[in-house]
């Protein structure tokens, strides 16, 4: 299959590679020329524009946006629109909201599906978990590109009609919220706790075998190790919370309590007051760059 791939981030580029590997053909754009010039050098046909890359892809045009969530997917579709048709499918990738997901589904003529994306830089190799919402014959489509972007067949499923996919990512998130701000309370306990332990070998050791092993326990251990068990220099602030927010607006408005998310957003925000905190907020901050590579804020 031929796909067409707007933005060459990090996510974007792991969508482009991930389906060279599986033998498909790709066109890709970016703003930047020298993500361009990265992309043209993995082996995909890069342009230098939107409606060269429309031109490109021929007659059945098949789009992964990869762009931040907002006016720039919506900047984009309106570049794109004119060169596109009914039976022509655009996937969203990034984390929009998902009421402007139902709102670009209504607003277009070509297929729109909502793809929430997990996984982040360091599931590169595994691939990622999608969650696509939007037309069944547009999913059915790009069900190969699906194959090779998530860890294989199992990794992805249409959610539902436009918004779905999105919506499933939002409370995934929240979700996601939730458990670091559990594992960070954990270990805060014992760090401050009676004994003095060592908190990599008590991740490694609930890692292996225990009820709450996962990944991001995984990536506590990975935190411990590289940053010592005091977690040395990083800073009580934990960056993000758009998508929590939204999962606690939506639990306000569907009269569903959500008690742990909300406090964990609440977490989250309070790490962003200038007095140094808590070393629960500090884990959560460090658990970050493990699968998001965001950048870790550090004390001065």
């Amino acid at each position: 299959m031929e796909l067409g791939v707007v933005g060459l981030g990090r996510m974007g580029r792991i969508v482009v590679d991930r389906c060279l590997d599986a033998g498909h053909d790709v066109v890709a754009f970016d703003i930047d020329a020298d993500a361009r010039a990265d992309a043209a050098s993995a082996g995909a046909t890069t342009v230098d524009s939107l409606a060269g890359l429309a031109d490109e892809l021929g007659d059945e045009k098949r789009i992964w946006l990869m762009v931040p969530a907002g006016d720039p997917v919506d900047a984009a579709l309106e570049e794109l629109a004119p060169e596109l048709e009914s039976d022509d499918v655009v996937v969203d990738g990034g984390n929009s909201h998902f009421e402007d997901s139902t709102r670009r589904a209504a607003s277009h003529e070509f297929a729109y599906l909502d793809c929430g994306t997990s996984g982040g830089p360091a599931g590169a190799d595994l691939g990622f978990s999608l969650m696509v919402g939007g037309p069944e014959w547009a999913y059915d489509e790009l069900v190969p590109v699906f194959d090779a972007v998530a860890t294989g067949p199992e990794g992805h499923d249409r959610m539902g009609p436009a918004g779905s996919g999105h919506y499933v990512k939002m409370v995934h998130n929240g979700v996601e919220y939730a458990l670091m701000q559990t594992y960070g309370e954990g270990f805060e306990l014992l760090h401050e706790g009676r004994y003095d332990l060592d908190l990599e070998a008590v991740a490694r050791t609930w890692n292996n075998g225990a009820v709450i092993r996962s990944w991001l326990l995984e990536l506590c251990e990975e935190a411990f190790r590289e940053e010592g068990g005091d977690l040395g220099d990083v800073a009580d602030h934990v960056a993000g919370g758009s998508t929590g927010t939204w999962t606690v607006q939506e639990g306000l408005e569907q009269e569903v309590p959500l008690p742990l998310i909300y406090q964990a957003l609440s977490e989250r925000f309070g790490s962003r007051a200038p007095e140094e905190g808590r070393f629960s907020r500090r884990l959560a901050n460090r658990l970050r760059y493990g699968f998001g590579r965001h950048e870790v804020e550090r004390r001065d």
